[in-house]
C-alpha cells in the first residue's frame, strides 16, 4: 500500500527551514567561543553543566540520562574528560552499584572560565535579538517540540 506523502506547505516549509539553519549553525558558534576561552568542547560543557546543577556530582546512569546519551557514548566521553582532569569516577556514595561521577576541581575551574562567555554568547545570539514575548513564545514552541521528541523515545 501505497502512503501519500502530506508535502511541507511553504510556510511549513520556510519553519522547518529556519529549524535546521539554526541546529546548523548555532553549535559551531557555541562550540568555537567555549574554545576560545576554556579548551572545553560543547559536550564537554553539557556535561559540567549536568553535573554542577546538583551539589554532589551524579551517579553514571543519571547523567548519561540528563544529557540523552547512550551509555557506551558516555562511558568513552568521560574517560577522555577524566584523562583531563574535569571528573572523576567514585564509588556510588549511597553504597548502591555503578559509578558516581564527580567534577573535579579542573573541571570546576574549567566551566567557571567558560560559563560567562558561553552565557554572553547565548544572549547575544539567542535571548537578546527576541522581546520578552517573543522569548515567552519560543520557550513554549521548543518545550511542545521536545514533549514529542520524549514521547517519540524508545
Amino acid at each position: 500500500m501505497k502512503v501519500k506523502t502530506r508535502w511541507l506547505t511553504p510556510p511549513g516549509q520556510r519553519a522547518w527551514r529556519a529549524v535546521v539553519g539554526v541546529h546548523q549553525g548555532l553549535p559551531g558558534v557555541l562550540a568555537r567561543a567555549l574554545q576560545d576561552c576554556g579548551n572545553l568542547s560543547i559536550t564537554d560543557y553539557v556535561v559540567l553543566v549536568a553535573l554542577t546543577d546538583g551539589p554532589d556530582g551524579l551517579h553514571f546512569q543519571d547523567l548519561a540520562s540528563t544529557v540523552q546519551w547512550e551509555w557506551s557514548r558516555m562511558s568513552h566521553h568521560l574517560r577522555r574528560m577524566a584523562k583531563r582532569g574535569l571528573v572523576t569516577r567514585e564509588e556510588c556514595p549511597k553504597g548502591g552499584r555503578g559509578a558516581h561521577v564527580v567534577v573535579t576541581p579542573g573541571g570546576c575551574a574549567a566551566i567557571e572560565t567558560a560559563a560567562p562567555r558561553h552565557v554572553a554568547t547565548v544572549r547575544r545570539l539567542v535571548i537578546d535579538p527576541l522581546s520578552p514575548e517573543e522569548l515567552d513564545m519560543l520557550t513554549v514552541l521548543c518545550e511542545r517540540i521536545l514533549g514529542r521528541l520524549e514521547a517519540d523515545r524508545p
